[in-house]
């Protein structure tokens, strides 16, 4: 026993010269990573903050009849945002928001691709697979370390560790709707001399898309799951009065923008439902 705990294997330090590393030789990389992404943000807030709380209101909730045609959606959509405008959590929600949507663009962009090569290549998904599993088990907080070293305080760090998070979601779902796509549609449209990026375009994707919805939906949840732990790292969004909250004992604070939170979760999960998955 002694002999195990004096011999320990250096993975700490290793993990540590491996984030040096980066920092020393990759410093410039990730200042502009960390701009092109503030910049995504930044345009974000600028649309959802600069008109007025009531006319984003109205386009959101145009967008939800206009996705959904649903009137109990869009009318919970209307008195839902109208609500957050009443608890004073506006400007704090816009700024989740922006947040939720960027991670959610950069994990789907990302994992769609990674999705569709995992299912074309069993090898390079036995290969992905242990990683989805360590970035979706890790603590959360061991990943912000490095984070806020390479990219400092704010909403990027925030973001990269949100996208962390939730890309494996994305990768799985997209590669489980393209290998469930029936072997006689491939063979029929390889048959009438389809090539494999037709193949991809005209019958994998159009039969995956409801998986692929499905992993949007859930990307956007584990976004909005990481909002109390971004702001930890300088984030700004509903997870700061939440925090403040929690330093406090402000049971009356940490409700309202609890409530928030599942609102704007509610509203998006309806907005960007599969049609397959129906409107309950």
């Amino acid at each position: 026993m002694e002999f195990l705990t004096e011999h320990r294997v250096p993975i700490g330090v290793a993990a540590k010269a491996f984030v040096d590393w980066l920092t020393t030789n990759f410093e410039l990389f990730f200042q502009q990573l960390s701009n092109l992404l503030l910049a995504v943000v930044d345009a974000l807030l600028f649309v959802l903050q600069t008109p007025h709380p009531l006319v984003v209101v109205a386009a959101v909730t145009g967008l939800s009849w206009w996705l959904r045609r649903s009137i109990g959606i869009t009318l919970f959509t209307l008195l839902g945002l109208l609500l957050i405008i009443n608890q004073g959590y506006w400007k704090e929600t816009t700024q989740t928001l922006a947040l939720v949507l960027a991670a959610s663009a950069v994990s789907m962009a990302v994992g769609i691709p990674m999705g569709i090569a995992a299912a074309r290549r069993p090898w390079f998904y036995a290969i992905l697979r242990p990683i989805l599993d360590l970035m979706q088990t890790i603590p959360t907080f061991v990943y912000l370390i490095p984070a806020l070293i390479l990219f400092g305080l704010g909403m990027v760090p925030g973001l990269i560790a949100t996208v962390i998070f939730a890309i494996p979601a994305p990768i799985r779902l997209t590669r489980l709707g393209i290998i469930s796509t029936p072997p006689s549609l491939v063979e029929a449209a390889v048959s009438f001399g389809a090539t494999p990026s037709q193949v991809l375009r005209k019958i994998e994707l159009p039969f995956a898309m409801p998986q692929i919805m499905a992993g949007l939906t859930q990307t956007i949840m584990l976004s909005l799951s990481m909002v109390v732990i971004a702001a930890l790292v300088g984030a700004d969004g509903l997870g700061v009065p939440v925090l403040r909250a929690l330093n406090t004992v402000n049971v009356a604070k940490g409700f309202e923008a609890g409530l928030c939170i599942v609102i704007l979760a509610i509203i998006l999960d309806r907005l960007f439902r599969s049609s397959d998955a129906g409107d309950a």
